[in-house]
């Protein structure tokens, strides 16, 4: 019996190999294409063509749905760009450094709708405000050992990072931090946003914009070298 069951499962594979290698094959045998039935999970079963429409409308829906989250993904990434580029044209505007923070800061609060921002320099900042969305190291990389891989590797760190980084960027605030996107600034130092939600950052996320907006304030800090001591 389980040998008869076999075979016949094999023929009934080796049919449907043999309709998917010749689809034509119906439209020359219109007498079996009549009496073949098409499954139906409600109601009746349904002829050949109308199971074949059934099966096109139900497609174009699922791509229809796909199209519309594409749409609106594209409208999410232009009102994202739109805002990166504002962000870019203000820093252009500033005439010295603290006031290029200050805007820069404000900016990912207000338009990025960002919970906790840091901004490393690798300078001593006498001459920068004392805030603490700014932390200032003189000595630059050897003063931070624990971001040595990241600042070697140069790539956004995006998730949950080590209660070490996550003391020295945030401090009082690092409880706070569920989900953080960190970034190199060029030579000059590090960015990290810190999110109340745990899945606003994960290793997953695309970083194109991120990357920019680091870029940006990177060119922008470069207006303003190290003066040699």
């Amino acid at each position: 019996m389980a040998d008869l069951t076999l075979k016949q499962s094999l023929e009934a594979m080796d049919v449907a190999e043999y309709l998917r290698q010749h689809p034509c094959f119906l439209g020359n045998f219109p007498d079996v294409a009549a009496e073949l039935v098409m499954p139906r999970e409600q109601g009746p079963a349904a002829s050949l063509a109308a199971y074949q429409l059934e099966a096109l409308r139900a497609r174009n829906r699922e791509l229809n749905e796909r199209l519309a989250e594409l749409v609106a993904v594209a409208g999410d990434n232009e009102q994202l760009m739109v805002r990166v580029h504002t962000l870019t044209v203000g820093l252009l505007r500033d005439d010295n450094l603290a006031d290029i923070l200050k805007s820069f800061v404000a900016a990912l609060h207000e338009d990025f709708h960002t919970d906790l921002v840091r901004v490393v320099l690798f300078r001593d900042g006498a001459e920068l405000p004392r805030t603490d969305w700014l932390v200032c190291a003189p000595q630059g990389k050897q003063a931070l050992p624990a971001f040595a891989e990241f600042l070697a590797r140069g790539e956004p760190a995006c998730g949950r990072l080590a209660q070490e980084k996550l003391d020295r960027l945030f401090g009082s605030d690092a409880g706070k931090v569920q989900s953080a996107a960190l970034l190199k600034i060029g030579g000059t130092g590090m960015l990290a946003i810190g999110s109340h939600d745990p899945n606003r950052f994960h290793p997953g996320i695309g970083t194109l914009f991120l990357k920019l907006i680091a870029q940006a304030l990177d060119a922008a800090i470069a207006r303003f070298p190290v003066e040699p001591k």
